[in-house]
């Protein structure tokens, strides 16, 4: 093979507009150009124990190498696919907590599959800033979704909109629409956005020094675990007022008594649904073929929909009287600034900023490409600028803030795809979803117990992740201290949320003063941003002890051999404060 006289750092071969031309008739004229020589049956052969699986792994496609339309295509619907329910689920959840209209609600869900899909184009395009060493985007399959960060602190926001009067009630004190308050909420991701910009131009080393593992991961698990309680209210019916199973009113049922198969909150009905998706998704992960693993959050949210249909859940009223097509800005809403929420929003773009690190070296990791060096430097530096500036145009194109998905990365890594065509690809199915409204209404008109049984699964990976990255960390004394002061608040704070709700008694006419102590409760009541914050102070002020650095600990089982060593032969001093002295 010929090698090519200039070799971009980015973009592979520098070629000539001709050149390109003539690879873009070859590859959808020709059988070699459109469909290849890929073995398309392994993504689709199911893991059944009476098959006889073939031991043989299938060809890996390297960032810039040439690949079939059709193949790019497919596995580009299976990277959205693995996208999907990330997604649609934080514009439904903050759509309901700021009690917006139906119609609202499908234009969200719409604009979100939208604005994804051209944010992503950023982040897998590369752009050089012109005059400097610095770049935008990763040049990698690095696709952005709706980040589940934001959700705890609008959904708490609102809520306190509500009780402050920001947000309208009728005389009934049943909540009102409030678009004010959701364009509060995009007005001030805007601005706090700029931080994850300007952490952009950080060196990455001096961020993981400031903003290491033993900050990152609590502050993610604990963000996960904050959401599981949305999804398990969801999975029991709704998460809206028919939650407190009031004895009349319009909430007396769920999703509410106009429903068309209403039933009272935790019906066994409505648990039984989203079992039905939850089980789905374990069948797929033991069963499945490789195109159903990586997408069986979406195959287990379509099953619980088959079986909703068949027992009459679905009210299709809301599909029917939908537009035919949608796009950014149908819709708008006013832009402002919310004080309260300017400190959490802060520690969101901070977490933002090292997942994105964390999900760029992962897939870099998939792809085959260094993960050091000044490209995989460039490619941090340019993942978190172009994550930052997403958060800014996602704001004004009406959607709460994009990040880095790392449930891609597994796809990369199961079907041995790491070219961008996929991504781009991806991109392209995203804006077709996005831009058919009908499509959109019909994820709206998912009844919330299927859609608690999706989203509880989501919630705990976002957990787990957190857990995944506390594990990288060493159980010295010192990080032990900290993990436990920086949870003995958290922990409790997402547990029992109005356990600060009453510190404060002001109630006088001094807004400024009124918003400045509705600022603190709302960060002491996050849990995820009290742990940020100990974990982050403690991590800077308490000093690395000399043990810490020059003993290592014992594990349990090493720990056992020692104390049966001593047991053995006797005579040894043993561990003092166990019961008194072992092996004498």
């Amino acid at each position: 093979m010929a090698i090519p006289d200039r070799i971009g750092p980015d973009h592979g071969p520098k070629r000539s507009f001709g050149d390109k031309a003539r690879r873009l008739v070859r590859a959808f004229t020709t059988k070699e150009g459109l469909i290849g020589n890929y073995d398309y049956a392994f993504l689709f052969k199911p893991n059944l124990p009476f098959m006889k699986r073939e031991r043989r792994a299938a060809p890996f496609f390297g960032l810039h190498d040439r690949m079939p339309v059709f193949l790019a295509l497919l596995l580009g619907f299976q990277h959205a696919l693995a996208m999907l329910a990330g997604i649609i689920t934080p514009p439904i959840i903050l759509a309901n907590a700021a009690h917006l209209t139906l119609e609202m609600q499908q234009y969200l869900v719409s604009t979100s599959l939208i604005v994804c899909g051209i944010l992503s184009t950023i982040q897998i395009s590369r752009f050089h800033v012109y005059g400097t060493n610095y770049y935008i985007g990763t040049g990698l399959i690095s696709v952005v979704g709706t980040s589940f960060a934001t959700i705890p602190i609008a959904t708490g926001a609102l809520a306190q909109m509500y009780q402050t009067g920001f947000c309208p009630t009728d005389a009934q004190g049943n909540k009102l629409p409030c678009p004010d308050g959701y364009g509060a909420i995009l007005g001030t991701q805007c601005i706090c956005a700029l931080l994850e910009v300007l952490m952009s131009f950080t060196p990455p080393r001096i961020l993981k020094r400031i903003f290491p593992p033993l900050v990152t991961g609590p502050t993610v698990m604990l963000i996960g675990i904050h959401l599981i309680e949305t999804g398990f209210k969801n999975w029991a019916g709704g998460s809206n007022d028919c939650a407190g199973r009031p004895e009349t009113g319009l909430f007396q049922l769920c999703p509410n008594i106009n429903a068309p198969h209403a039933l009272p909150w935790g019906s066994a009905e409505f648990i039984g649904l989203g079992f039905s998706v939850f089980i789905t998704i374990i069948i797929c992960e033991r069963f499945g073929a490789p195109i159903m693993k990586s997408t069986a959050v979406v195959i287990g949210l379509l099953v619980g929909c088959i079986i909703a249909a068949a027992c009459g859940y679905f009210d299709r009223t809301s599909i029917d009287s939908s537009p035919a097509a949608s796009f950014i800005w149908v819709h708008t809403f006013k832009l402002s600034v919310y004080g309260p929420i300017v400190l959490p929003l802060l520690a969101v773009y901070m977490v933002l900023a090292m997942e994105a690190m964390g999900d760029i070296t992962a897939t870099c990791d998939v792809s085959r490409l260094d993960v050091d060096g000044e490209l995989f430097d460039s490619r941090i530096q340019g993942g978190i600028l172009a994550d930052g500036l997403n958060g800014i145009i996602a704001g004004l194109c009406t959607i709460t803030p994009m990040s880095v998905f790392a449930q891609n990365n597994g796809v990369i890594a199961l079907t041995r795809c790491a070219n961008r065509k996929a991504g781009y690809a991806a991109c392209f199915w995203l804006l077709i979803m996005g831009i058919f409204a009908k499509f959109a209404a019909a994820l709206v008109a998912i009844p919330s117990a299927v859609l608690g049984g999706m989203t509880t699964f989501l919630f705990s990976a976002v957990t787990v992740s957190g857990i995944r990255i506390i594990s990288t960390i060493e159980f010295t004394r010192r990080n032990r201290f900290i993990l436990t002061a920086a949870f003995t608040l958290g922990i409790g704070a997402t547990m029992v949320p109005e356990w600060f709700s009453y510190v404060f008694t002001y109630k006088g006419d001094n807004h400024s003063l009124a918003g400045f102590y509705n600022a603190i409760v709302l960060v002491m009541e996050t849990g995820f941003a009290i742990v940020a914050f100990v974990s982050l102070v403690l991590n800077l002020v308490l000093p690395v002890e000399i043990e810490d650095e020059e003993t290592p600990e014992l594990e349990a089982e090493e720990r056992e051999e020692v104390d049966g060593e001593r047991t053995e032969w006797g005579g040894g001093k043993g561990i003092e404060g166990e019961g008194g002295v072992k092996g004498q």
